[in-house]
C-alpha cells in the first residue's frame, strides 16, 4: 500500500569549508501545503529555491523548515573601531576632569559596545554560490528523510484503515441479513400494532397487506447498502493508489457517513438501528485516521 501520512520529521547535517549546518524538516496535518521557513540572516535568498523544492516533494501538510549554520572562528574577523575608541577615550578624559577619578582602563574601553566588532570574513560570489548549492543538497536530503518518515507512518495508517473498512463491510452484510428486513416480520409487527390500537377488532387482510407494503418500502435500505458496498470498493482502490488520495478519501468518508445516517433514520427494527449506530462509530473512527493522509 502506498498511503503517505502528513506527519513526519527528518534532519540532515552537513559541512562546507569552515561552516557546519543542519536542516530540520517537520510536518503535521494540514488542509493544503503550508510552508514556513526559518533561515539565518544573510541566507534569506534561499527561500525561493527551498520552497520550490518542497513543493516538488510534498503535496499537503503544515511544514516547518529550519536551517541553522555555525561558522568556525577561522571565518570570523575581529576589528577595532578606532573612531569609537577615540570617542570613548575623550569621554573618559572629560569625566575624569569633572570627577577627579582615575581614567578608565583599556579593558573597560574595549568592552564598550561598538569599540570591538566581530564580523564574518568577506566571501566571493563564487564561494557564496557554492555554499548555497551545498545547502540545497542538504535540504534535499532532509526532504527525502521526511518523505520516508511520512511513508512509514502512511503504511501504519493503511493497516488501521484497512481493518476499519473490513469492520464496515462486516456490518453492512450484518445489516443486509437482519431479520427485521423480512416482509413477513414487518407484516406481523404491523398487525400486532394495529390490533392493540383497534382493541382486537377484525382487520381487513387486503388493507393490512397494503400498509405492510408501504411500511416495507419506507424502511427499505437496499439502496444504502448497495452504495456502501460501492464506497468500500472505491476505498480499496484508494488504498492501493500511488498518488496522494487524502482529499478523495475525506470526501468518500463523508459519503459513508451519509449512508449510515440514512440507515439509522429508516430503521424500523431495533437490530438494524443498533447496527447503524455501530456503523456510524466505525466511520467516525475512519474519518479521524483519514485526516492524517496526504
Amino acid at each position: 500500500m502506498a498511503l503517505k501520512s502528513m506527519t513526519g520529521f527528518a534532519r540532515a547535517d552537513g559541512h562546507h569549508g569552515q561552516a557546519s549546518f543542519s536542516w530540520e524538516a517537520r510536518s503535521v496535518n494540514g488542509r493544503n501545503l503550508d510552508l514556513r521557513f526559518r533561515l539565518p540572516s544573510g541566507l534569506d535568498g534561499l527561500e525561493i529555491k527551498a520552497r520550490a523544492l518542497c513543493q516538488e516533494r510534498l503535496s499537503r501538510g503544515n511544514c516547518t523548515i529550519n536551517l541553522s549554520v555555525k561558522r568556525n572562528a577561522g571565518e570570523m574577523e575581529i576589528r577595532l573601531n578606532e573612531a569609537a575608541l577615540q570617542q570613548a577615550v575623550a569621554l573618559g578624559e572629560r569625566a575624569r576632569s569633572i570627577t577627579n577619578m582615575a581614567p578608565p582602563q583599556l579593558d573597560t574601553l574595549l568592552a564598550l559596545r561598538g569599540v570591538v566588532e566581530v564580523a564574518e570574513s568577506e566571501e566571493s560570489d563564487e564561494a557564496r554560490a557554492e555554499f548555497s548549492e551545498v545547502l540545497m543538497a542538504g535540504l534535499a536530503t532532509a526532504l527525502e528523510g521526511l518523505v520516508e518518515a511520512r511513508r512509514q507512518e502512511g503504511a501504519r495508517l493503511a493497516d488501521v484503515i484497512g481493518n476499519q473498512l473490513k469492520e464496515i463491510a462486516a456490518l453492512v452484510e450484518k445489516c443486509a441479513n437482519a431479520a427485521g428486513r423480512q416482509p413477513d416480520l414487518l407484516k406481523a409487527r404491523l398487525a400486532e400494532q394495529l390490533g392493540r390500537l383497534m382493541d382486537g377488532a377484525a382487520l381487513d387482510p387486503d388493507r393490512l397487506h397494503q400498509e405492510a407494503v408501504l411500511l416495507a418500502a419506507k424502511a427499505d435500505i437496499q439502496e444504502e447498502l448497495d452504495r456502501l458496498r460501492a464506497h468500500l470498493a472505491a476505498a480499496q482502490e484508494l488504498l492501493a493508489a500511488r498518488a496522494p488520495v487524502g482529499r478523495k478519501f475525506d470526501f468518500l468518508s463523508q459519503e459513508f457517513n451519509r449512508e449510515a445516517n440514512t440507515i439509522c433514520s429508516k430503521a424500523a427494527d431495533i437490530e438494524i438501528s443498533r447496527i447503524g449506530v455501530e456503523l456510524k462509530t466505525v466511520i467516525d473512527q475512519l474519518r479521524e485516521q483519514i485526516q492524517n493522509i496526504e
